[in-house]
This record gives structure tokens, sequence and C-alpha cells, in this order.
């Protein structure tokens, strides 16, 4: 009778299964299937499912082939690297500042932390403000879809606390059968899972959810159907529940005890006691979590993090592949909802970083303040304290703290490194900087005011991609939002402080969506055909930006009510100018004037070379408002170039395109070492004195 009440439950078990199963691919078909037709019927649209397995979703991480300015560049190992690209499990090589250093001859640079230390170190704690309930409020509309989704991580849950509940009483020992739940991870955060993204998307964590409900569900009722029809077996259970743990442990087969596991064990530095290990949450909601760490160290570079603090307390992170021997370094600078990610995105051939670094060049990637995690050395500041800044601190406050540490790195470590060296002792080496969109604003706001503050940059030349600065010639939305935004700017900084994803739940959905637009492709094809058509027809990568791991449900890059409001003030205007705080005696205050500092009539202050680069596909920021920059750097006697390539706004970081690299290694290359520059000039200075003497 027990045989036939199993195969019973079996059969129906695996027959719900199978019928909820296809009916979740169905719809998931469905859905695709209506997309593939919107595809057809949008205007101009028709032909983007043709070749669709060729179709970037998504940043790759591997380029077709070598670029040709790095055929003799590149290392031995990252080329083993692009022609094998071998998936591994393994966690890659970390490099520590402070630590294990190459050859155990470079410094140790100054203030800074190991590769391994996390973000989560300087996150703020977040009060619980009142605009909070509205979040919370809405996150209970989308309870069902939470409930499913959630379902997978609360069992797994519950089968942690009861396998901790059993290894607690060192006189049981834990069943085979429960061996397969348990696998080796490491205790970090950042576990390098090799170059294949393998999050869930949200049917398949659907799929997931089902199996595991109707898996409870059929084994309640198998266990059920075991009791009724074998009384006797559950008088016995229920007898142990109430006896001794050794009477229990007596109980337990020969065989039980031979097939048992031992729980894995981890040494580690300080305690040298065996810990069980543990799934992170995001490794048992299978999100994807990656940071520019992994990314790096995962095509066998070195990494360093350097925390820089700003004067006014904002605790960013300066990125580093650190090469730190070398008299020439790369500063590469992000644009909005963006970070040093983008830089490096693309893989060992295809990233502006890396490009660098086999070039011989020390490379800094730099991020600045406007993360959701909220770093700040007040643990208690607020959230609408700390999204209280426009573009004026990035210039300000952001970009001459993160130069400064440069310099006080590089200079300590070239000291030590090669004490012999005839350089200049002021700054000997030379810096170069690669900016994008806003990021390019950012940076000609800190040449400028430093000048006007008499006080070095520090900077060699610098490369504007698509920068930001004009938009009196934008799209139709940007153009509504100037008119909108300063009428809804004091509405909206009640209720929320910035522009980003507020709940880990919802940031979670996006990075589990970004998998599933990338697995349906006509899916993927509408979204990247809307979103192109709300950029005015911009045609970047807009799905593979979404799908980038920065944007995970631990933190995201936001964007600040006042940095928007800035923004509009610029287009307003038609003036590339400093944030108007809307009275004359605070901007009295702030410029020592009653206008904002115009930043386009101080263009003569710039004293280095500029090469600006425009997208003729970007309709974020067009390639006329590029041109403005160029005729005003031009009639101001700036040493200013401009380039144009066929590409949109975010392909500029987010795409693999050679001939962009080239461009930039060309520009990089006119930036003389600092040791060659001044052997120059002292030649120089010889001749004119033998001439003089002659």
């Amino acid at each position: 009778m027990q045989r036939l009440v199993d195969n019973v439950l079996a059969v129906t078990k695996e027959s719900v299964k199978i019928f909820t199963y296809e009916s979740l691919n169905n719809v998931a078909r469905l859905i695709n299937g209506v997309s593939a037709l919107l595809l057809t019927i949008l205007f101009g649209k028709g032909n983007i499912l043709e070749g669709i397995q060729g179709w970037e979703l998504r940043p790759t991480f591997h380029g077709p082939r070598f670029p040709r300015w790095m055929e003799n560049g590149v290392s031995s190992f990252n080329q083993f690297i692009h022609e094998f690209s071998v998936d591994s499990d393994t966690s890659s090589i970390d490099y520590s500042s402070g630590e294990d250093n190459l050859d155990g001859m470079y410094p140790a640079s100054p203030s800074s932390h190991g590769s391994r230390t996390s973000r989560t170190s300087t996150r703020i704690n977040h009060d619980w403000h009142w605009t909070n309930w509205l979040a919370y409020i809405f996150s209970w509309i989308l309870l069902p879809a939470r409930f499913l989704l959630g379902i997978p991580f609360l069992f797994f849950r519950l089968l942690n606390i009861w396998r901790s509940k059993s290894s607690s009483n060192p006189g049981i020992r834990q069943p085979r059968n429960f061996h397969s739940f348990r696998k080796v991870h490491t205790s970090k955060d950042h576990v390098v899972h090799g170059y294949i993204d393998r999050r869930r998307g949200v049917i398949e964590d659907l799929h997931l959810a089902i199996e595991v409900f109707i898996e409870a569900i059929f084994d309640m009722f198998h266990k059920a159907a075991h009791y009724v029809l074998s009384p006797f077996a559950a008088f016995r259970i229920f007898v142990r529940w109430f006896s001794s743990p050794s009477a229990s442990v007596k109980d337990i087969d020969d065989d039980d005890v031979l097939n048992a596991s031992v729980s894995t064990a981890t040494l580690g530095d300080n305690d040298p006691a065996p810990t069980e290990r543990n799934l992170t949450l995001h490794h048992a909601l299978n999100t994807d979590a990656r940071t520019c760490q992994d990314f790096i160290t995962e095509h066998g570079y070195p990494y360093e993090a350097i925390h820089v603090i700003t004067a006014d307390g904002y605790v960013l992170l300066l990125e580093r592949i650190p090469r730190r021997d070398a008299r020439k370094a790369v500063y590469l600078q992000h644009g909005v909802l963006d970070s040093s990610m983008g830089w490096v995105s693309n893989g060992v051939v295809g990233s502006p970083a890396f490009a660098a670094f086999d070039q011989g060049y020390d490379v800094f990637l730099a991020n600045y303040r406007g993360l959701a995690s909220r770093e700040h050395v007040d643990k208690t500041i607020s959230s609408r304290q700390y999204w209280r800044y426009s573009v004026n601190e990035h210039g300000t406050e952001d970009i001459p703290a993160l130069i400064e540490k440069i310099h006080e790195v590089k200079t300590a470590e070239l000291k030590i490194c090669q004490p012999d060296e005839e350089t200049n002792d002021e700054q000997p080496y030379k810096l170069y900087a690669v900016a994008h969109s806003l990021g390019g604003a950012v940076m000609l706001m800190y040449v400028i005011t430093r000048r006007i503050e008499e006080k070095p940059h520090r900077l060699s030349r610098l490369v504007l991609l698509s920068t930001a600065g004009f938009h009196d010639d934008t799209i139709f939305i940007f153009t509504v939002g100037q008119y909108l935004f300063p009428l809804l700017y004091p509405f909206l900084a009640l209720f929320v402080p910035a522009l980003y994803i507020p709940t880990r739940f919802f940031r979670m959905l996006m990075n589990k969506l970004a998998r599933d637009f990338h697995n349906y492709p006509a899916v993927g094809g509408l979204v990247q055909t809307l979103l192109s058509y709300f950029f005015g027809g911009d045609s970047s990568n807009w799905v593979g930006v979404l799908g980038l791991p920065h944007y995970n449900m631990n933190d995201m890059p936001g964007l600040s009510f006042r940095v928007c409001h800035h923004l509009a003030q610029i287009k307003r205007t038609g003036k590339f100018r400093m944030y108007n705080y809307g009275s004359t005696s605070a901007n009295i205050e702030a410029y020592g004037s009653p206008e904002p500092l115009d930043l386009g009539e101080s263009y003569s202050l710039i004293d280095i070379p500029i090469d600006l680069v425009a997208g003729q596909n970007d309709q974020v920021i067009r390639p006329s408002m590029i041109k403005k920059h160029y005729k005003l750097m031009k009639d101001s006697g700036v040493d200013v170039s401009y380039k144009e390539f066929e590409y949109g706004h975010v392909d500029f970081t987010k795409s693999h395109h050679e001939e962009l690299l080239a461009y930039l290694m060309s520009r990089l290359l006119l930036v003389e070492p600092a040791l060659k520059r001044q052997s120059s000039q002292k030649d120089l200075k010889l001749k004119k004195k033998a001439q003089a003497s002659s």
C-alpha cells in the first residue's frame, strides 16, 4: 500500500511540475513573441531581429582580435587569456597595497587598503525616515512577486538553520543526504565566478521557486501518508523527539555513520579554529554583484584600492591597476550614473584601462561621490544631507582630493623605487586624464578653478569623450525637463533626495531583469528600442548598460537632484556656469560675485592640451555642443583638437571599438615621461649655454 501511495504521489508531483513549468515557459514565449511582433511594427526597427545571436545585448568581455596598437605591447599572460578564454571557477590572485608587494621592493601606498577591502566598511547606517514608508508601502504592492522570488532563499535559510542546530550538538552526526546542499565558497563577498555571468533571471527564479514549492508540498503529503500508513514508525519518531541526545545517537545505523560527512572548515590567519563556510546573500539569490576589482583580477591584472576622504567628509574609492615604478600615469573619470567599472567592462582587448596598463602606464580609476550606500565619515549623516551637492562639489572637492592622493602616492613610491634617478622633485611623473560625459565637465571645472586659486592641477593632457557643459541643443525630453524640473525640484526633494533605486529588493529585481533581456532577445530588443526612442534615437547599447554589475542589490550609482538642477540651469542659460544658489548673497559668499563663475568664458586659463571627442549618433550630448566647446577653446588660445566617431553616448565606455582605443593610445603617447622631458630640457639649456659661450 505504501508503494502504491508513493507511486501515485510521484506521478502527480511530476505532472504538476511539467504543467506549471510548461505554462510558465509558454507565458515567457508569448511575451517574447509579442515583443518580436512589436519590433516588426515599430518604424525603422523591423530588421533588428536579423542575426539576433550576433547582436550585443550586453557588453562582451572578449574582443574579436588584438588591436594594432597592442600587437607589441600586450603581455604573454593576457594573450593567453585572450586566445583561450577558459572559464574558471577559482578565485583570482589579490594584490594588496600594504602587503605581498610584487617583488617586496615597492612601498605601501599612503592611506591605502588591500584589494580585499570591502566597500561595506564605510557604509552608512540608514536612518528610518518618514519618506521610507512610501517605499515600504509600494514594496508590499508587489508582495506576490516578492513571495515567489523569496521562496528559494527561504528554504535555503531554513535548511541552514536546521543544519546549524544539528551541528551545535557534538553527539549528532549529519546524514549524508544533506551534503548536496553544501558548496565550497570562500568567505569573501566578492567571489569571482570567471567571465560568465551566472546570475538567474526573474523567469529562472520563478521556475526554481515553483519547483521548490511543489517539492515541499508533496513532501508534506508524502510524510503524512507515511505516518498514517505506518503508525508504529510515527510513534517511534514521536518518542525520539523527547528522548536524550545520546539515545538518538545509538539509533543511527552504522551505515549512516560511515556515510556521514565532515563539516567544511577554513583556517583563518588570526583564528586557527575551523569555521563553517556559509553562502552570502547574493550567492543565495544568484545575483551578479561583481565589482571593478573582480573584473580586473579575473583578467590577471594587479589591483589596489585606496579610500580618499574629501574636505567635506565624503569617502571616495580610488581604484588602481598599479605599475608603481612608472613615471606616466592615467586618470580615468566616469560620467553620470556610472562608475569605474565602465573602463574595464569590455575585457582585456576592449577596455581603456587595460590598454593603458599594457602600454606601461600606472592606471587610476576614480569614483566621485554619489552611491546608494552613502559612504561618509559621519556615520549618522542623513540621506538628505548626503545628496545635497551639485556639479560644483564634484569639480572642487572630489577631483582635487583624488588627484592629490595620486600625487602623494606616486611621489612616495618613485622616491623609493628609483632613488638614483634625476627627477623633478615637485612632480616626478606625468598625469594624463580621460573623462566621459559629466566627468569631462567636472575635469574642466577642476582645471579652471585650480588655476584661479593658483594651485597646481598636475595634469599634462586631457581627453574629453562626449563631454557635458553645454546643452542648449538637446532632445525633446531634456527640453521638457529644463522647464519642469525647477518647478518639481522643491516638491520632489520632500520625498526622495536623489535618483536611484532605494531598496535592495528592487535593485535585485533590475539586476535579474537585465539577465532576462539577454535570455529573451526580442524582449531585450524591444527595451533597447524604447530606450533609444526615449533618448532621441541614440544608438547606444542601453540594455548592455543596464546589465552591468554596478547596478546590483548592494549598491548603485545615483544622481543628486541638485546635480539635475545644475544641468537644467546650464541648459536654460546656454552657458557653462557653476551652480546658481538662487540668491545674490549666497552667490557672493560662494564666488565673490552676484553671478556664478562662467567657466566657458574662463577657457583662456587652460594651460594643457585638450582633445575633444564627439559621437555622431550621440543624442544625449550632440556633436554641435562639443563643437561649441571647441570654438570657445580655440578662440581662447587653448591647444585643442576635435575628433568625431560614429558612436552613441555610452558607446565610448561600454562597447568595444578598436578605433577609439587606437585614438586614445595615440593621444596618450603624445605625453612624454617626466624623466625624458626633463633630460630634453636640460640638453636644451646646455645647447643654449654653449651657443652663448661661443
